[in-house]
C-alpha cells in the first residue's frame, strides 16, 4: 500500500501553508479502506457460492489458504503482521501462518460463546453481486466485520508512518527551492525516489556550507505529542523542522541553539530562512504566492 505522489504534494502544500495537513491521510485511508471492504465482499460470496459444506470452513478454507500471502492471512484471520510481530518476534510466513490459525480458531471460538449467550442476537448479513446474494449467519457475519475492523486498523498505523516518512522529505525539498537555496548548499543525495518500495529510504537532510554539514530533523507530529520533539532534540540537530511545536518545545531549542520552524504558526515556514542566515547560506528571501509556486515546485520534484 502506497501513497500517490499526489497526496504527499497535497500534504507538503498544506504543511507549508499553516494548514491541517490529516484530512489528507484520512481521506486516502478512507479511499484505500473502501476499496478493500468491496474487493472483499466479492471474494466472500464467490468463496462462499463455491463451497460444498456450508460451514465455518469455507472460509477457513478460502481466506486461511496457504496460497494467499502472509499479509492477506493475517487480515483474514483478525490479526496484523505487526501484532504477530510483537508476540512472536518474528513475521517468517510459517509463523504467520500458525499464529494466524491458531488465533482465528481461538475467535471462532469466542464468537460461538457469545451466540450462544445472546439468544435475542438475530443477525444476517446479505451480500449481493450481479443479481446473485449470499447470506451469512450471526458467526460468519461477525467473522467478517471483525477482519474490516483489523484492516482499517492496519491501514490506519501503516499510512500515518508512510505519510510522515515521505512527505518530511520533500518538504525539506521545497523549503530550500522556495528560498532558491543552490543544490551545493544541501545535501539529500541518498534521498533517492524507489518507485518499487512502498516507503522512501528514510535518510537525514543535512543543510551545509564551506564543507560543515547542518543536520535537518522534521517532525509532522500533533499537539499533543510533545515527547516526540524531545527525542528529535536529543538527536543533537541543528534544525527542527515541525507540523507544531508547543512553547515548551520552543524554549528547548532556543536554549540549545537549535533553529525552530513550526509551520503550523501563521507564515511559520518563514523562520526557515533564519536558519540560512545562521549558517551563512545564500538564499533569495521568498514573498511570492505559495498557491502559485509550491505545486510547480512539487512537479519539478516529482519528475
Amino acid at each position: 500500500m502506497t501513497l500517490t505522489d499526489q497526496v504527499i504534494k497535497s500534504i507538503v502544500m498544506r504543511v507549508i501553508k499553516s494548514q491541517d495537513y490529516r484530512i489528507e491521510v484520512v481521506n486516502l485511508i478512507n479511499a484505500e479502506f473502501l476499496q478493500f471492504a468491496i474487493d472483499f465482499f466479492k471474494q466472500v460470496v464467490n468463496a462462499k457460492l463455491n463451497s460444498e459444506d456450508i460451514t465455518i470452513e469455507w472460509y477457513k478454507k478460502a481466506f486461511l489458504n496457504k496460497s494467499l500471502s502472509s499479509d492477506e492471512i493475517a487480515i483474514n484471520s483478525g490479526l496484523n503482521k505487526k501484532t504477530i510481530s510483537n508476540m512472536y518476534r518474528s513475521t517468517t510466513r510459517q509463523i504467520v501462518i500458525e499464529a494466524s490459525k491458531e488465533h482465528f480458531d481461538s475467535l471462532y471460538s469466542n464468537i460461538q460463546a457469545l451466540v450462544e449467550n445472546e439468544h435475542d442476537i438475530d443477525l444476517t448479513l446479505t451480500i449481493k453481486l450481479k443479481g446473485v446474494s449470499v447470506d451469512l449467519n450471526v458467526s460468519e457475519s461477525l467473522i467478517i466485520i471483525n477482519t474490516l475492523a483489523v484492516k482499517r486498523a492496519a491501514l490506519r498505523g501503516g499510512l500515518w508512518s508512510t505519510a510522515g516518512k515521505r512527505a518530511e522529505k520533500y518538504l525539506m525539498l521545497t523549503l530550500c527551492k522556495l528560498y532558491k537555496v543552490g543544490k551545493e548548499y544541501y545535501n539529500a543525495e541518498h534521498f533517492v525516489r524507489n518507485n518499487n518500495l512502498d516507503v522512501d529510504r528514510e535518510i537525514d537532510f543535512y543543510l551545509q556550507n564551506n564543507g560543515v554539514k547542518y543536520k535537518c530533523e522534521v517532525k509532522l507530529m500533533g499537539q499533543g505529542n510533545p515527547e516526540s520533539a524531545d527525542a528529535i532534540i536529543a538527536r543533537s540537530s541543528d534544525v527542527f523542522v515541525a507540523d507544531t511545536l508547543s512553547l515548551q518545545n520552543k524554549n528547548q531549542c532556543d536554549n540549545l541553539d537549535i533553529c525552530w520552524v513550526a509551520c503550523r504558526d501563521e507564515n511559520g515556514y518563514k523562520r526557515f530562512k533564519l536558519a540560512l542566515e545562521k549558517f551563512n547560506i545564500p538564499y533569495t528571501d521568498y514573498n511570492g504566492d505559495l498557491d502559485h509556486d509550491v505545486p510547480q515546485i512539487l512537479d519539478e520534484i516529482f519528475v
